[in-house]
């Protein structure tokens, strides 16, 4: 879809000026299974501390998107999941490098707890060799949930996942999916259903400002 499409796509969504303030929700596992507890106990990977701004906060709007709803900011390194009664839930993310990064609109096709991995040949030329299938467990690079987005009914290859790398939440550094810590990914998980809308802005389009504290988005 070109910018100009999504710019129309997105008008009656985004409705630029809405201000928003921003109050730091304290991350908690208190979406983990004990399946989730025991596969993180001891990870493969160091504890990243991630910066407050991409942490996990409840902001005000006075817009009205539905209920429901994700919003990626990619310049922004934020996704946004719209509640009831102009409030959202902004959530830091790592994002895919301008290139390969998706960008429109779609819907949240299907979901996995743990998922394996089965990387593209694209990327097993870039980054590889892996093998063909990685099983689902705390040094997947898919982390402990992902949501696949499809375009009608075809998946897009990208996804909203979890991570076994969180210190790269924040930054443009994947090969084009969305990553959330593996606690975000969890509690997104547990509100968002199958069908939901998802738009991915591209790069050069934010609607954030980079104040922290007080946003347009």
């Amino acid at each position: 879809m070109s910018r100009s499409g999504l710019a129309f796509a997105l008008a009656g969504l985004l409705l630029l000026g809405g201000c928003m303030q921003a109050t730091l929700s304290p991350s908690s596992e208190a979406n983990f299974t004990p399946r989730d507890r025991q596969l993180l106990a001891n990870p493969p990977y160091a504890e990243a501390k991630i910066p407050e701004q991409f942490q996990r906060h409840i902001v005000d709007s006075d817009r009205k998107e539905p209920p429901g709803t994700i919003l990626v900011d990619t310049d922004a390194r934020y996704l946004y999941y719209f509640l009831p009664d102009g409030k959202a839930i902004r959530y830091g993310v790592a994002v895919g490098e301008e290139a390969m990064a998706f960008s429109g609109m779609a819907t949240v096709g299907k979901m996995a707890e743990w998922p394996d991995w089965v990387p593209t040949a694209d990327i097993q030329a870039r980054l590889g060799p892996y093998p063909k299938r990685v099983p689902g467990g705390p040094a997947n690079p898919l982390g402990a949930r992902a949501i696949y987005l499809y375009q009608g009914n075809k998946d897009t290859l990208y996804r909203i996942h979890g991570t076994n790398q969180p210190e790269y939440i924040g930054q443009a550094i994947s090969s084009g999916c969305i990553r959330m810590t593996n606690t975000d990914v969890a509690d997104l998980y547990n509100r968002v259903k199958e069908g939901s809308t998802v738009v991915v802005l591209p790069p050069g389009a934010s609607t954030t400002s980079s104040l922290f504290g007080g946003h347009r988005i």
